[in-house]
């Protein structure tokens, strides 16, 4: 990356439409035909800019241009009463990849968790994603072990919320 440029900045709203097309760029590569449509990845865009969602973009701009992002929380209760910073996604524009930002993203992201008093910085990965695999594994990540993920999804998900006491 020696003579591109990078930027990194929180988004906020006049960021929009850059986050966005982002979000709907990342649909398209993971699900392609069943990524939703414009509409409803706006909906994400406006929550995650307009403090609708609990989370927060980082978006790195490679020599003037949007190229990647990261979506990230301070999570509680946790070792700190600063809390955990929990990276839900990472992901780099196809035409930007190797170009060391993936890095560079998770540098900053770090940054921000040491500013903000974090003892922390968690994410998850897919165990079908090699590539993701072995960059964490490059950039010296620790893998943790002791912990499973659940989850809940589709008509399960609708069952078990109905169950709900109000």
């Amino acid at each position: 990356m020696p003579n591109d440029t990078l930027v990194t900045r929180i988004a906020g709203m006049a960021d929009l439409e850059v986050v966005a097309a982002l979000l709907l760029a990342t649909k398209r590569y993971y699900w392609g035909e069943r990524a939703d449509n414009e509409a409803t990845t706006r909906r994400a865009a406006v929550d995650l800019v307009g403090g609708g969602a609990d989370c927060k973009m980082l978006v790195g701009w490679l020599n003037g241009a949007p190229a990647a992002y990261a979506t990230f929380a301070v999570l509680h209760p946790a070792q700190s009463e600063h809390g955990t910073l929990f990276m839900k996604d990472l992901f780099v524009l196809e035409g930007a990849r190797d170009k060391g930002l993936g890095e560079v993203m998770m540098r900053r992201l770090a940054a921000l968790a040491v500013a903000r008093g974090c003892l922390r910085f968690d994410w998850t990965a897919e165990t079908d994603n090699p590539r993701a695999l072995a960059f964490y594994d490059r950039i010296a990540a620790t893998r943790v072990t002791d912990k499973v993920y659940f989850r809940f999804t589709g008509e399960d998900l609708a069952r078990f919320a109905a169950a709900a006491e109000d």
